[in-house]
Order: structure tokens, then C-alpha cells, then sequence
């Protein structure tokens, strides 16, 4: 008798996730899908778009939406490309950051980053709003401070957010950018991202994931100790 556990359709995976560091800023651009139909979603292309097209084909999936956590060039350098080769919509980030995606250009010159373009999403997002890919629902948490659109993604479900650049693990985003408020990312982080309960994991923009406890626990921008 066969003693391995398994196919129960409820013990498998319901979603998938891998990262992708691009560019100089090795920015966590993320492909998160839903498994049983490999409708897939990309957050953030900053940039090596060629990178992250190798990436989805590894994968295989198929990217239906492009979603965008905020506007700065790091997290939106490859988004007008990619939209263009997948032929697929954007959706985000809060219209609060339309000076920054009108901007791209510019910002992209500072940073050698030639080959990117202006752009607007096909939907704005704010406070309240829903996005799905396939069967996975994300709810929408406007958290300004890092910039003044920042949104992030949030799954009840999965008890899973990507939070761009607002949290980090041991940090917060920083706030020395034109639009950047240090008080308003902590309200945000305090009032939106904390009381989703200490269990909820995340993916940031850079470096290595957390959870909210994790963070609620020891962050110094949190505990009070910076």
C-alpha cells in the first residue's frame, strides 16, 4: 500500500511566488500566481525586462497584469516595456504618483537608465479597491510616506501582503525623497499594516521578507528605539 500523503486539492499550493532582483538597485521584482490556473501577476518591473521575460517563461506561467507599488524609477523602469511585449494592463499605484510615472524618463537619466519610458497605468489604485489573477484576491491599503502613492497588496486568504517599499525587514522606506513624509510612513505602517495581524508575511521591494510580528517586535522604527 502506498503510504505518501497527497492529492487532495485542498492540500495543494493555492499560490506561487519567486523573485526577481533587477537592476543596479537589485529591486525585488515579484511573480506571484495562482496555482491551479498559472495565472500569474508581475509587481514592480524596474527594469531587465529581458531578465524577468525569462523568468515567466521558466516558470510557466502567463502574466495577465502588471501591478505597481509605487512610482519611483526603481520599481516602474520596465513596466511600459513589459506592458507593451506581454500586452497585458497596469494597474496601480495610487494616482497620487502620477508626477513620478510622467517622470520616469528624467529620473532614468540620473541613473543611466536609458531605455525607459513615460507612462500612465490603465487603472490607478486607492484605498479600498480590489485586484485578483485568477482566483486570488488582493485587497488595496493606500500607505503614503515613502511616497505619496504608495499602495500595498494584501490577501486575507493567504495571509500574505507585498508591501513595496513602505516596510522592510528591520526598516522602513525611506522618506528623503521629494513627496517622502517620515510621520506618514509610520501613521501608515501603525494604521494600515500592523492591525492585519501579526501572522501575515510580506515581500519588500529590497532584501529579505518578514512578517508583521516580526516587525511589530523588533523593528527600531517601530519599538520606538530610532
Amino acid at each position: 500500500m502506498d503510504d505518501t500523503t497527497e492529492t487532495k486539492p485542498e492540500n495543494k499550493p493555492k499560490a506561487g511566488a519567486i523573485i526577481v532582483p533587477v537592476t543596479l538597485f537589485e529591486q525585488n521584482c515579484t511573480i506571484i500566481w495562482h496555482e491551479p490556473t498559472k495565472k500569474a501577476v508581475v509587481i514592480d518591473p524596474g527594469g531587465d525586462v529581458p531578465k524577468i521575460q525569462a523568468a515567466i517563461k521558466q516558470t510557466g506561467v502567463t502574466v495577465e497584469k502588471i501591478w505597481l507599488t509605487h512610482g519611483h524609477i526603481d520599481h516602474v523602469g520596465g513596466a511600459a516595456e513589459l506592458r507593451d511585449a506581454l500586452q497585458v494592463k497596469i494597474e496601480g499605484p495610487h494616482i497620487a504618483d502620477k508626477y513620478l510615472l510622467e517622470n520616469v524618463v528624467s529620473s532614468g537619466e540620473r541613473f543611466g537608465m536609458t531605455d525607459v519610458r513615460n507612462f500612465g497605468p490603465d487603472r490607478w489604485l486607492d484605498e479600498g479597491d480590489q485586484v485578483s489573477i485568477g482566483d486570488l484576491t488582493f485587497d488595496i491599503l493606500h500607505c503614503p510616506g515613502h511616497s505619496p502613492g504608495s499602495v500595498v497588496f494584501f490577501n486575507k486568504e493567504l495571509r500574505f501582503a507585498h508591501v513595496g517599499d513602505v516596510l522592510f525587514a528591520g526598516s522602513v522606506g525611506r522618506t528623503d525623497l521629494p513627496g517622502g513624509s517620515h510621520p506618514m510612513l509610520i501613521q501608515s505602517i501603525k494604521e494600515k499594516l500592523l492591525p492585519l495581524g501579526d501572522d501575515v508575511g510580506f515581500i519588500c521591494g529590497h532584501g529579505a521578507g518578514s512578517s508583521i510580528g516580526q516587525e511589530r517586535m523588533t523593528n527600531p522604527f517601530l519599538t520606538g528605539e530610532m
